[in-house]
């Protein structure tokens, strides 16, 4: 796919003077143009890494700039997606944004938080606003690997065994509940999410693309359910914690469900992307710029979690290539076709909070693995 790469050019009609006022040579790298925003008060300069800017456009030494990559159309695709969830869902932008970016990236997410957060709705709304196939598996204590993958089926018929797929085989899997299933439910679900199929009785069946895996858990209730496995955790992209709502969104979903009356929800939802369009931008994501200085820094920040006191477990490689696919998907998702330092320190909490464990000592004392991915963040230098 060819993909529309504008080279920087400065705008003609710029007067010559707004360009004489200042002699500071612009640089080629886009990392270099946008790295900080200054302090109109302080003359300092700072980094916000929760809310990195939107940039398609930035005026910079009397010169205007733009996207080498044509993102307007993915841009377009991100809005009507909010709109449409915005329906139903109030707040939630951290939780919603972290979904979107995590289909852009072509990863998985694991969506953890109390009962009635809307973990589950945002998940399958989001799937509604997509024309791909769905599915929905409650994970339960008696579930079997059969009835997740498939399992094959003697046709008297045909007079030979037919393999009956299983709800795996779709596009958006909505796993609900997923630490109630046993360790051997739990391990059928690792060729596919990391490999993008399943094996059966010796035959490999690829899964439709695009695949995706959203689960939920609960992390307060312990009766009934199964720590997840540390090499399944890893095969999520992200581990997205929602938290409850604030005093003004609370009001509106109360003033959202007594305005919605009996209707249900899903039908105010309409699909507005297509497998097609998703595999599009999945690849315009690829395509996103990331320096060299930037990928030393995601290569130091996962190297400090091998190095850190405060951790038994590390982050493995394939934390580092999370990180930097997600930048990139969260940078397009801001309307930028580079990546910087913000969009790292912002992807990578979500990226290593489920990859990292904490030594016993510091877990006792009440010790966060957010607050440490946050300490790592603050000692590793920022590139400038």
């Amino acid at each position: 796919m060819e993909e529309n790469k504008d080279q920087l050019q400065p705008q003609d009609n710029q007067p010559q003077s707004d360009q004489d006022t200042n002699s500071q040579p612009v640089h080629e790298a886009a990392q270099e143009q946008f790295v900080q925003t200054p302090d109109q008060e302080s003359g300092s300069s700072a980094f916000v890494p929760d809310q990195p800017e939107v940039e398609e456009a930035t005026q910079s030494d009397g010169l205007a700039f733009k996207n080498r990559l044509d993102l307007t159309e993915l841009s377009a695709a991100v809005v009507k997606i909010k709109e449409q969830l915005g329906k139903v869902i109030v707040g939630q932008e951290e939780m919603i944004d972290l979904l979107i970016v995590s289909i852009l990236a072509n990863g998985h997410s694991l969506i953890e938080g109390v009962p009635g957060v809307a973990k589950t709705v945002t998940a399958k709304l989001l799937a509604k606003t997509m024309q791909i196939g769905f599915s929905r598996i409650q994970f339960t204590p008696d579930l079997m690997p059969s009835d997740i993958l498939g399992t094959s089926v003697f046709s008297m018929k045909n007079n030979e065994f037919e393999f009956k797929a299983g709800p795996i085989f779709s596009n958006i899997i909505l796993i609900d509940e997923i630490n109630r299933a046993p360790a051997k439910t739990q391990a059928a679900l690792f060729e596919a999410m990391a490999e993008r199929q399943v094996t059966i009785d010796g035959h490999e069946y690829n899964l439709d693309t695009p695949f995706l895996v959203f689960a939920t858990q609960n992390p307060v209730e312990q009766e009934g359910t199964y720590r997840l496995p540390e090499a399944q955790l890893d095969r999520f992209l992200f581990k997205i914690n929602v938290d409850y709502p604030n005093l003004d969104e609370e009001i509106k979903i109360l003033e959202g469900n007594h305005a919605r009356k009996n209707e249900d929800p899903e039908t105010l939802i309409e699909g507005v992307l297509s497998a097609a369009a998703i595999k599009k931008y999945q690849t315009i994501i690829k395509d996103i710029i990331i320096e060299d200085n930037l990928i030393k820094y995601i290569a130091e920040i996962v190297l400090n979690t091998r190095n850190n006191a405060n951790l038994y477990l590390g982050a493995s490689p394939r934390a580092s290539i999370a990180i930097m696919n997600g930048s990139k998907a969260y940078a397009a998702l801001m309307g930028r076709d580079f990546v910087t330092p913000d969009d790292i320190k912002y992807i990578a909490k979500s990226v290593m909070r489920h990859r990292i464990i904490l030594t016993p000592e510091r877990e006792m004392e009440g010790f966060t693995a957010d607050r440490a991915v946050a300490q790592i963040l603050e000692t590793i230098e920022i590139p400038r």
